[in-house]
């Protein structure tokens, strides 16, 4: 009985195949992990070659939201102001 090891009354564990088990989960995960590395590696060069194949940059549109955005506020603040007469 080198191999089993009791543990419980009447259950026993073979040391070779939990170490058997042990190693190849091992593998799995650093496998596991390795793909799940190419994917977003992957994925992370077609978002790049995507931003860079359009027209217009992200920041750019990004800026002109802004600006959009400010125009309106402005434009709502003096609509509201003529509406009320606040001097401010």
């Amino acid at each position: 009985m080198a191999t089993n090891q009791r543990i419980f009354s009447g259950v026993q564990v073979s040391r070779s195949m939990l170490a058997g088990g042990l190693v190849l989960t091992g593998i799995g995960s650093v496998l596991g992990a390795a793909g799940a590395a190419m994917v977003c590696a992957a994925l992370l060069t077609a978002g790049r070659n995507w931003v860079r194949s359009l027209e217009t940059p992200p920041t750019a549109l990004a800026q002109r939201a802004l600006h959009e955005a400010k125009v309106a506020s402005a434009a709502g603040w003096e609509a509201w102001r003529a509406e009320h007469g606040s001097p401010n």
